[in-house]
């Protein structure tokens, strides 16, 4: 698989990195080094047009959306934070899988009339309970959640959870499940028309790749 145009592909260090390497793989994309042991930010691959720029993970919708990269992969969770303007959603990975949930003391009371609601989630909370017609007070917070209902700073928290470990060190339980979270790829709008023929076959090749892995 050879690519016509340059071709660039924002990833963040940390799982969803480590997840997509084997996909990137198959699909005959690999690094020319090892994220793990270089301070380069813009990595070279196998092939001359393909380039792995790593970036914080909130930030590869923003990159993609401007058009420094015309593919990223992130979680579904960041994507609904950033809205996905400028972005198209070809592909869901099926990698870093974790569940989004409302959690809080065991005895905590979803029925008050107003709730405060702790989160980083902050879209992602709002239309949830819109949707079962609740008003809620958002707070938003970007770090240890699980200290907002501790500290009596919010009723209740919207956070991502895998197994559930840290919520049970700090006596806190999952209270209601909101739906799944998976790493999905996501293209620049601009460079699927411009560059459409080398984005089908990395989406068909990434596709190939995830069904595979199943």
């Amino acid at each position: 698989m050879n690519f016509s145009t340059p071709i660039t592909i924002a990833l963040s260090k940390g799982r969803i990195f480590r997840d997509t390497l084997p996909l990137l793989e198959r699909a005959g994309i690999t690094p020319a080094e090892d994220a793990d042991k270089t301070r380069k930010l813009i990595l070279d691959t196998n092939h001359d047009n393909v380039k792995l720029v790593l970036i914080r993970a909130t930030d590869v919708p923003t990159y993609v959306q401007w058009g420094a990269a015309d593919f990223g992969v992130t979680g579904k969770d960041v994507l609904t934070e950033h809205g996905g303007e400028g972005l198209y959603e070809p592909l869901d990975l099926q990698i870093a899988k974790c569940q989004m949930w409302v959690a809080g003391f065991p005895d905590a009371d979803l029925s008050l009339r107003r709730l405060r609601v702790a989160t980083k989630y902050v879209r992602a909370a709002r239309a949830y309970f819109a949707a079962r017609g609740q008003q809620v007070e958002i707070i938003k917070l970007y770090g240890s959640m699980e200290l907002a209902p501790i500290v009596g700073l919010s009723d209740i928290i919207v956070d991502l959870v895998e197994s559930g470990n840290t919520l049970k060190a700090n006596g806190l339980v999952p209270l209601e499940y909101m739906h799944d979270i998976s790493s999905r790829l996501v293209v620049n709008k601009a460079s699927w028309k411009m560059k459409h023929a080398d984005c089908s076959v990395l989406v068909d090749r990434l596709r190939e790749a995830v069904e595979g892995e199943k």
